[in-house]
């Protein structure tokens, strides 16, 4: 299991506001039967290597179907092998460090 963020990011569409194509790229996620959480700066994902590789083509070219001509993806992605590993776990576990 990983879990990585995703940045799916259309140029060129003529408009600052992007919502519409992040929506559509979630709808994506969505279908995939992945564990996600959208947040503010990217999405976080939870899932087999390949799967989760997967679904990153599949967003990224979810712009490209609406007519966008240029796409940048980030993706980073943490594979931790030497004990279970989730999101909400590692946000767990800096909360306690902070006595939380």
């Amino acid at each position: 299991m990983i879990v990585a963020e995703i940045s799916v990011v259309p140029l060129g569409t003529g408009s600052p506001g992007l919502s519409r194509y992040i929506a559509d790229c979630v709808k994506v996620l969505e279908e995939s039967g992945l564990s996600y959480e959208v947040t503010a700066m990217g999405t976080i994902v939870e899932g087999e290597f390949d799967a989760v590789l997967a679904v990153v083509r599949q967003m990224h070219q979810v712009p490209f179907r609406a007519g966008v001509l240029r796409v940048v993806t980030t993706l980073k992605i943490d594979d931790r092998r030497d004990r279970p590993l989730s999101a909400k776990g590692k946000v767990e576990t800096v909360a306690r460090r902070l006595g939380k």
